[in-house]
């Protein structure tokens, strides 16, 4: 029996099938959840039944977490099949490409800061929000996908690298807030992998490469690493992990200076 039989996740961000939250869905039905995933707008609806349908899941839900009609909408769809979820993974973020090159000043602009904070990180506390009806008594678990760059810089990852420490402060205040009604916030700070959304970043082929030369286990971390630890933190196994951010990176983030 998985680590999750008999329990319920709603999955954000399954774009393609090389995504972190499709890593994360696989592991999650594999280890015996019942799953249902959300699609931005209808360009990407068939594409998501599709990997619906591979995951043995016929529920799919429009979502644009840009607008809180939206989102709104989305949870009441999801009422017509399920009346509680347990778990809900929230794998969304965007800042516009021009901010995500050359160096920060020189790129960051009112309107780009506002996006990246609000797809990035704000709609994680949006989605908590919503769920709150459906997970309040359940032990329930939330979990986002957070990044290095929240804590140190990196080339290129300028106004995105922002947004994700203000994800990681949500992770401490949402757990914090959402505790009494037993429900556990952790997040997740994967290493670089080549997603559709990690393509966005310059020169992410050299850094993909300077991590696998540095890192303690010599390589880089896949999809289904990634998706193993977040079904674990999602698990009733870490029924006492709430508010923490998990490297799962190779252990590419205790590095200083390397290579000498």
């Amino acid at each position: 029996m998985g680590i999750l039989e008999g329990k319920r996740a709603l999955i954000f961000g399954v774009a393609s099938n090389k995504s972190i939250a499709w890593g994360v869905a696989r592991a999650m039905q594999r280890e015996g959840a019942e799953l249902a995933l959300t699609y931005q707008n209808e360009r990407l609806q068939s594409r998501v039944e599709d990997f619906a349908g591979e995951l043995g899941s016929e529920i799919t839900l429009e979502c644009d977490v840009a607008t809180d009609d939206s989102i709104q909408k989305a949870f009441e769809h999801l009422d017509d099949y399920w009346d509680h979820f347990d778990i809900l993974v929230h794998s969304l973020a965007y800042a516009p490409r021009e901010e995500l090159q050359g160096g920060y000043l020189d790129s960051v602009t009112r309107e780009g800061f506002r996006v990246a904070h609000e797809i990035s990180s704000y709609s994680f506390a949006a989605l908590g929000n919503a769920a709150r009806p459906f997970m309040s008594g359940r032990n329930g678990a939330m979990l986002t996908l957070s990044y290095l760059g929240a804590v140190r810089t990196m080339p290129s990852y300028n106004v995105m690298g922002l947004a994700k420490a203000s994800l990681e402060a949500n992770v401490r205040y949402m757990a914090e807030s959402l505790g009494p009604e037993g429900i556990r916030v952790n997040g997740v700070s994967a290493g670089p992998i080549r997603t559709l959304a990690a393509s966005g970043v310059k020169d992410l082929r050299k850094f993909l490469g300077y991590v696998e030369n540095t890192a303690p286990l010599r390589r880089n971390v896949t999809t289904d690493e990634v998706g193993n630890v977040a079904a674990f933190l999602c698990s009733d196994m870490a029924s006492a992990v709430t508010g923490e951010i998990t490297f799962v990176d190779c252990g590419f983030n205790i590095m200083g200076l390397a290579g000498i």
